[in-house]
């Protein structure tokens, strides 16, 4: 159960924190609370059925196109949506609420209610300390890590990095300097729909997926942003670990903890905020946002 409970908890919370991150990452350079995020990943699941199945493609590329697509998807919403009105956050969070459901009512009127399976990259499994360990669980583990490590050296290794951390440390300074801030939150949009996109890809054929499948990872990894600290993509990925064990932990020990998982999570955000109001890495991250 030990090893059960490490390496569901590694698929938790990478996944979780994929998301947490891309959310972070929009809202520390254009400030847009984003509500639709967990819809992109939603898009992308179902875009990578719909290349298996409708279009029949190789994985692969299925999984490529619906990564590409969402990315684009999530520009073309900022255009016409968000960069309208990016000054009113009230106004962004209502119209990323009413993306969110209008993907799902379009998904629902196409698909149904009903929950389908994506196939795995590969059945195969290891043995590790007398637990069977899915290719696809080793698979997800690997690409969460490596996504994470390639976003950190994209923002600390490059010029857009550099234009990107300049543009959430002081928008009009970094205008001043010639970054074109529009453009520049127009691309991490990209980069976080992409970021949904890949979470999408990593957990579809090892979970369920369905239209409704975007609403639970929504509250999840809005507690884990506020349990590492608004603004902070280093402890958005702490707190989506810390929540995706917690997840995995009430899950396999607590009778019924299925229907408990989300409600555990909340909780211990709700306890460290009571103790540390700025989240776990709120002072850390005071001064540099990303």
């Amino acid at each position: 159960m030990i090893t059960d409970i490490i390496v569901n908890g590694l698929v938790a919370g990478g996944m979780y924190a994929i998301l947490a991150v891309g959310f972070s990452l929009i809202f520390g350079v254009a400030n847009i609370i984003n509500m639709a995020h967990t819809a992109f990943y939603m898009v992308a699941s179902f875009l990578i059925l719909i290349g298996i199945a409708t279009f029949h493609l190789p994985l692969p590329a299925s999984l490529a196109a619906s990564i590409f697509l969402t990315a684009v998807l999530g520009m073309i919403c900022f255009k016409l949506f968000f960069n309208r009105v990016k000054e009113h956050e009230t106004a962004v969070m209502i119209i990323s609420v009413a993306l969110a459901m209008l993907f799902q009512e379009i998904l629902l009127l196409t698909y149904g209610g009903h929950y389908r399976s994506v196939p795995a990259f590969s059945r195969g499994y290891i043995d590790l300390f007398d637990t069977r360990v899915s290719h696809q669980q080793i698979f997800a583990i690997i690409l969460s890590a490596l996504i994470l490590i390639g976003l950190w050296a994209l923002l600390s290794k490059t010029k857009l990095g550099n234009a990107i951390r300049a543009v959430a440390q002081d928008r009009t300074v970094a205008n001043l300097m010639g970054i074109n801030v529009s453009r520049i939150s127009m691309i991490v949009m990209g980069i976080s729909a992409a970021l949904a996109g890949i979470a999408g890809a990593v957990v579809a054929p090892i979970y369920m997926v369905s239209p409704l499948m975007w609403m639970q990872p929504l509250v999840i990894i809005l507690a884990a942003i506020v349990l590492g600290g608004l603004g902070s993509i280093g402890g958005s990925v702490i707190g989506a670990l810390i929540l995706g064990y917690t997840e995995t932990i009430v899950t396999f020990l607590v009778p019924g903890g299925g229907f408990l998982r989300g409600a555990v999570s909340l909780a211990i955000m709700v306890i460290v905020l009571m103790v540390r109001p700025e989240g776990l890495f709120g002072v850390v991250f005071e001064e540099e946002r990303l």
